[in-house]
């Protein structure tokens, strides 16, 4: 089902005669509004410690609860997404970003109170403050070190989060 069956009604006015537009919009044939549906922006972030060990989570909610994962969330309105990226790495492991680098970034489906979002996640080498205060907080049930030739893609839950990991391996090679 495309995510745009969800919406029934005009926004603007309130109309039922809210219809498809085309693949990625719906339009009010009452008032004119026409809604397009685009993807969510949203960060993750690669954290490595001083032994070349990366900031690995446990996701402690659904979707992919219990597989592995990286910190990093949707951005807010009027936020950057090196904004958003060191606040999500704040609200999830406690540690303070002082530096975010954008690296690239991956489109990912993200299934939340049975509504599929698109999202587009951008990915970014972060470095912290101080990497021994490391918690784990709001929807991340385990937060660890692990040496990056441990680190295997597959037990990454998310789809963009597997890939960039698989990505990130390659551009960042064990020392």
């Amino acid at each position: 089902m495309h995510p745009l069956e969800k919406f029934h009604y005009c926004p603007v006015c309130g109309s039922a005669r809210f219809e498809v537009h085309n693949e990625k919009s719906k339009q009010c044939a009452d008032c004119g509004f026409t809604y397009y549906f685009n993807a969510s922006a949203a960060t993750v972030a690669f954290i490595l410690n001083s032994r070349n060990e990366l900031l690995v989570c446990r996701r402690a909610k659904e979707p992919a609860k219990g597989t592995l994962d990286l910190p990093g969330g949707f951005i807010d309105l009027y936020e950057s997404g090196e904004e958003g990226v060191a606040r999500e790495v704040k609200e999830e492991t406690g540690l303070t970003v002082t530096k975010a680098v954008y690296q690239f970034s991956l489109p990912n489906t993200y299934l939340y109170s049975d509504f599929l979002v698109h999202t587009l996640d951008q990915f970014f080498v972060c470095e912290v403050e101080d990497d021994s205060r490391l918690l784990a907080m709001d929807d991340v049930a385990a937060a660890v070190w692990m040496p990056l030739g441990e680190v295997c893609p597959e037990a990454f839950g998310l789809d963009s989060v597997r890939q960039g990991v698989t990505r990130f391996l390659v551009e960042h090679p064990i020392m």
